[in-house]
């Protein structure tokens, strides 16, 4: 059995069939709402139909549903601009909020240097650079009282926004909800109006008036999960995508990614007797309205289980927007070779990349230690420097995201490589991790904080993680080794291969939380939180340390880096530790 037979067992017209349905039946999937439950259970049924144990799973969960409003311009000449409040924003009276508007590009914390913005309203790029909850929370902190959020896309688009701007990952807990959630009113514009108010901006001072509308609050909610199981193992891999939407059809985002679900553990189902592990498949739910509240709850509520067996988790979101030509994988690094090989044989000469991922949309699985990987079409740089960076299409979070946004061709294309990152996963005798790449990430990222970190003893921990580079050159040659016996002989002692395989969960246990959280394994940080875009999240302050004075200021700072640099070579001594012991064993 082999990848090509998996893929030639795919039926694209399942796939289409079940995405059909999905839209035209089941429109605007927002969580809490009828329409929501009626798509869960559909995909319960689907998997159902196909033989797989399937079950629609009810909890509570922080949602909300914001309205239309409007953005009016006070300055002469006065206008009205259509808008959409934001999911979680916190609502205004009803006569509304009123100051002054001042730009401020994506709003990121380097975007205010310079600027003055207490007591004002931001106007703000929609983009991932940062993510709207990140927009937020910054802008808060510099004493914003509102903010207006422009849609990407090219300069003629006139689709207003729908968008989250809660920070906080999932429900909140007690201390989050007085941290981390939402302190302004937020409201979505098209980039058409956004541009003009730019325009405005550079000429003069403009001040503007609008109306934040939105229920936000607890509703019964409903994730989806199905499993076919493996009989030689208890492990498997988690695939997984959200199942609510925004309003209207919200083909690419996720109806799409639901089909290719189904009709995956369809055909991994035929082949179940093949299975060296299982595959559960997850269909969130608050994803959109909620910030991740369906995956962070299960990933909470079967934590001993994905802490033991959870090999992988693969997600499935917004596949094969139209105009997509080229392919990139986000993933985390010890991952890279295994998807890229898969890549190579299914995309042909399309140009395919790699990218470190970021926590966002439902990586709720990094604080477990769980690699992951999220691959879709992409736009090429140009394209995107011309569209304001929209990245999931100019249609994304609008009413605009019908089936006519999806690539039917490139789509097919979607299904057969994710049918191939699967049918490795599932089948390989040994994990296809590697962790020289892993290694050599932290050795590169301690070198560039060494200077501004001597004080607090960076050089320590960069040893240490020396030692787990050689460690890990050492286990990934010995795990090539045994690949190749298990390759030419299949009649084989599998012991050797559950050593690597349990040795391979339990350094990423170790190394993901480090290398990708800053709150680490039992908390999540908050979308889109700035750190993340480094790698060692816990580290991301030691540049700070330059030039700070022997004050208060600074010994704070280094109290608090110095306990991650402990954490750091904590870790760097246990993943070495469990590497070479495996070798050990194996040889």
């Amino acid at each position: 059995m082999s990848e090509d037979a998996l893929i030639s067992d795919l039926s694209f017209d399942n796939v289409q069939q079940h995405m059909e349905h999905i839209c035209l039946q089941i429109p605007s999937r927002l969580a809490g709402t009828e329409n929501a439950r009626r798509a869960a259970e559909y995909n319960a049924d689907a998997l159902r139909q196909h033989g797989i144990a399937a079950e629609v799973h009810d909890l509570p969960g922080l949602v909300s549903f914001p309205e239309p409003t409007l953005l009016r311009v006070l300055n002469a000449p006065e206008e009205a601009i259509e808008a959409f409040t934001c999911g979680h924003s916190v609502p205004t009276a009803p006569e509304g909020l009123s100051g002054e508007l001042v730009y401020v590009g994506s709003g990121a914390e380097a975007d205010y240097a310079g600027r003055s913005v207490a007591g004002k309203i931001i106007l703000a790029e929609t983009s991932y650079h940062p993510a709207r909850h990140e927009k937020l929370r910054i802008a808060a902190g510099k004493g914003v009282i509102g903010v207006v959020l422009m849609n990407w896309g090219g300069p003629d688009n006139t689709a207003v926004p729908f968008g989250s701007v809660k920070p906080a990952w999932g429900n909140p807990t007690r201390e989050t909800i007085a941290t981390e959630m939402p302190t302004v009113p937020a409201i979505g514009i098209a980039r058409t109006a956004g541009l003009r108010l730019v325009a405005k901006c550079e000429k003069g001072p403009v001040k503007v008036r609008f109306q934040a509308i939105v229920e936000n609050g607890w509703r019964d909610i409903q994730v989806t999960s199905g499993e076919v199981p493996s009989s030689q193992s208890d492990d498997f891999v988690l695939l997984g995508g959200h199942q609510d939407s925004w309003f209207g059809q919200a083909a690419t985002d996720n109806a799409a990614g639901n089909a290719c679900i189904v009709e995956l553990a369809r055909v991994i189902n035929l082949h179940r007797d093949k299975l060296k592990r299982g595959l559960v498949c997850g269909f969130w739910t608050a994803h959109e309205t909620g910030t991740m509240v369906g995956s962070s709850w299960f990933a909470d509520r079967n934590w001993d289980r994905l802490r033991d067996h959870g090999c992988a988790y693969m997600q499935i979101d917004q596949p094969a927007c139209v105009g997509t030509t080229r392919w990139g994988t986000g993933s985390n690094v010890q991952l890279r070779r295994f998807h890229q090989s898969v890549e190579a044989r299914q995309l042909g000469n399309m140009e395919y990349y790699w990218h470190r991922l970021p926590k966002g949309g439902d990586a709720s699985f990094m604080g477990l230690g769980i690699p992951s990987m999220y691959g879709i079409g992409h736009y090429t740089e140009q394209e995107l420097k011309e569209t304001g960076l929209a990245r999931l299409g100019w249609w994304h979070h609008s009413i605009e995201c019908n089936m006519d946004k999806i690539d039917l061709n490139f789509l097919a294309t979607h299904l057969k490589v994710y049918a191939g990152y699967l049918w490795g996963l599932c089948t390989e005798t040994v994990l296809p991790f590697e962790f020289t790449d892993a290694a050599d990430q932290f050795v590169d990222r301690l070198v560039e904080l060494q200077k501004p970190g001597q004080s607090i003893g960076l050089d320590g921990a960069l040893q240490r993680a020396r030692d787990f580079q050689n460690a890990a050159n050492a286990f990934d040659t010995a795990t090539d080794v045994w690949r190749g016996r298990y390759t030419q002989d299949a009649t084989r002692d599998d012991a050797p291969a559950h050593v690597l395989n349990e040795t391979m969960k339990r350094v990423n246990r170790l190394l993901i939380p480090l290398a990708s959280t800053a709150k680490g394994t039992y908390g999540h940080d908050p979308y889109g939180y700035t750190p993340q875009g480094s790698m060692i999240p816990v580290l991301h302050d030691v540049p700070q340390l330059n030039g700070l004075p022997e004050d208060e200021t600074r010994w704070m700072l280094e109290t608090e880096l110095v306990r991650a640099r402990n954490l750091v070579a904590d870790t760097m001594t246990d993943a070495t530790a469990a590497l070479r012991d495996a070798v050990v064993q194996v040889s």
